[in-house]
């Protein structure tokens, strides 16, 4: 992580990375250089000496092992967007195909939804959906948090801008094969894992796991998302972090 830009980092904001900045400290590695006591007279005691132990790879918590996350997710800073088609859906479904991929590599599902939007004032609403049954195919994830995020924009119609979206799915459990189910016409069919369109797009999405896991993430993807090229945070640090679903 030491080439990284500083603002990446958990904790330093636009105030902290400017001021670190001011000093000639633009990347991790150059934190890390620091000595702590110019980061306390610069940024305070507690910041600077948390920032001066997350830049050297010092934590003090107790590690505990054999805990699995309780939910997965991840946003996009937009910066200033229109509240429009073209920005939520290719969007969100970036960020659906980052979350659903992370749990069908564990094995793992979840039944709850919850979306998050910040808009251009910085006030932010959120919305979630419970299913009956968990899911992780990524059209099914993306859909929902599309309806989800078209319903806190109808409840907020003077809002014409949004800087951030994010998606997140929790009440997680095992999901290592798909228990198909008969055609029965329930009203929520598609949203069924187990039902015949449901079970197709996760069977799809293992596919394109396992092209991504041979020839690299960007080999395939989604035209929507591939086309459009949106990203929300550097691969680079993504893939650093993103390591926290049950071993």
């Amino acid at each position: 992580m030491r080439d990284l830009p500083v603002g990446l980092m958990w904790g330093v904001g636009p105030v902290t990375e400017r001021k670190l900045k001011e000093e000639g400290i633009e990347t991790i590695g150059q934190l890390a250089a620091t000595p702590g006591r110019s980061l306390r007279g610069l940024l305070g005691d507690a910041v600077g000496d948390k920032l001066a132990d997350l830049a050297s790879n010092r934590d003090s918590r107790k590690i505990v092992t054999h805990k699995r996350a309780r939910s997965a997710g991840a946003q996009s800073a937009l910066g200033h967007k229109p509240a429009t088609e073209a920005t939520i859906k290719p969007t969100l479904r970036h960020l659906a195909d980052r979350v659903t991929s992370r749990l069908r590599a564990k094995a793992l599902a979840g039944r709850t939804i919850t979306i998050r939007v910040r808009f251009a004032d910085m006030r932010a609403v959120t919305r979630s959906m419970t299913l009956d049954a968990p899911i992780s195919a990524t059209v099914m994830v993306a859909e929902i948090a599309e309806e989800l995020v078209r319903a806190a924009l109808a409840d907020h119609p003077r809002e014409r801008f949004i800087s951030l979206l994010a998606v997140s799915v929790s009440h997680i459990d095992d999901q290592p094969h798909i228990q198909l189910e008969l055609p029965l016409g329930l009203p929520d069919e598609k949203r069924r894992p187990g039902a015949r369109q449901g079970a197709a797009r996760w069977s799809a999405d293992r596919a394109m796991d396992k092209a991504r896991t041979r020839f690299g993430r960007d080999s395939i993807g989604y035209a929507v998302t591939q086309l459009e090229k949106r990203k929300s945070v550097p691969d680079a640090f993504r893939e650093l972090a993103e390591k926290d679903l049950g071993h």
